[in-house]
């Protein structure tokens, strides 16, 4: 069997890389620009960042920001409209997931109009071009959806939310710029930190992983541990090493999938309008104990990159709980809750467990599960 691995054409890493927007829009002789970006960053002028440069060197563009931070059917809907009415050659995403996301489906889209309903999207599509080229500058330090091949959009109707996978949707250029995060406030720091971590370590036990991205889920574990306080405190390090981090987690667990925090993530997302991040950090470390007899010695792998001593010397059992309570005291440190008290409803739980169970991320946990397996790890945070 080949395993796949498919990266960005180019990417550019670290502090005034945004410049290279440009240099890349005249070198492939793009000639208008569809900005997607959302409303709060509109509002608080990072955008005008990377349009100061468009305007500087005489670059064609619109903007288009009806993006809601689970985007939604018809945030794609409206954009594909506004993107065949600018005429645009091309795509600037800014923004954390909900941007680019929505960027990935309207390029999407936009070049394969079969697939104007949205919903056909789910899973795997078949789609047959490469979407609009997109440039993706990301102002968070978590999604890494600069650099993969899935999307997520939120169905309001259903109350649910589903994964696209797709490898025609990866931006061709990434810009990962530090700068362009440091106006993120400690709350979005943590949260999007901790959904960088809980994409390296699911990544890392996936039923799909491979000596490749073993090595970037490693490395990213690494860094996020080292550099996720010290971001959230707004440090230059802390920013560098979580833009870093993020990303390289992004290389990885685009190509072989994640888990049921994932899963589940999504259905708190979708019902409650849950940020990301805050779901994913309260599940990772109930789920990782749940997931650890399915793990070999992968915990003791993780513990070590969290910087826990002494791995090499421990049992099994020392290693795995060591590496759960690392996870924890990461949480804990930046601000995340530790249980899902003020989010989920008893009544809501069946539904939100029938979600999880059905959602695209659950068949690569490295655990066989079930809806009421399910429910019990949802209930015991409650």
């Amino acid at each position: 069997m080949a395993n796949r691995i498919v990266l960005n054409e180019t990417s550019y890493h670290g502090a005034g890389a945004i410049k290279e927007i440009v240099t890349e829009a005249i070198a492939r002789g793009f000639s208008k620009a569809f900005v997607c970006t959302d409303p709060d960053l509109l509002k608080f002028g990072v955008t005008k960042k990377v349009t100061d440069l468009l305007d500087a060197a005489k670059l064609s563009y619109d903007i288009y920001s009806d993006i809601k931070a689970n985007p939604t059917i018809e945030n794609v809907q409206s954009g594909v409209s506004a993107f065949t009415d600018s005429k645009a050659d091309y795509i600037i995403a800014i923004g954390g997931g909900s941007s680019i996301d929505t960027a990935k489906a309207i390029g999407i889209i936009a070049a394969n109009p079969e697939y104007a309903d949205v919903r056909s999207l789910e899973g795997v599509a078949p789609t047959k071009k490469p979407c609009v080229p997109i440039i993706a500058v990301p102002t968070t330090a978590g999604t890494a959806a600069e650099v993969t091949i899935n999307y997520v959009i939120t169905d309001v109707q259903k109350q649910r939310k589903f994964v696209c996978v797709d490898v025609h949707d990866i931006p061709v250029v990434a810009i990962v710029d530090p700068d362009m995060m440091s106006t993120m406030p400690k709350g979005l720091t943590a949260a999007t930190g901790m959904d960088a971590l809980t994409h390296a370590i699911e990544g890392y036990i996936t039923k799909g992983a491979w000596e490749m991205t073993d090595m970037f889920h490693l490395k990213a574990i690494e860094i996020i541990s080292k550099s996720l306080r010290g971001a959230v405190e707004n440090t230059k390090e802390g920013r560098d090493g979580m833009a870093l981090g993020q990303y390289i987690a992004g290389m990885g667990f685009s190509n072989v999938g994640l888990g049921i925090v994932h899963s589940m993530a999504h259905s708190l997302g979708a019902v409650y309008d849950t940020p990301h991040g805050i779901a994913n950090a309260i599940l990772l470390p109930t789920v990782m104990e749940y997931n650890a007899e399915a793990t070999g010695e992968k915990y003791r792998d993780i513990a070590a990159a969290m910087g826990v001593k002494g791995t090499e010397n421990m049992t099994q059992d020392e290693y795995r709980r060591a590496a759960v309570e690392a996870v924890k005291k990461l949480a804990a440190d930046v601000g995340i809750p530790a249980d899902l008290k003020a989010i989920a409803k008893a009544e809501d739980i069946q539904f939100l467990s029938d979600s999880a169970y059905a959602d695209a991320c659950r068949p690569g946990n490295p655990k066989e599960t079930s809806v009421e397996d399910i429910k019990k790890l949802y209930l015991s945070l409650m």
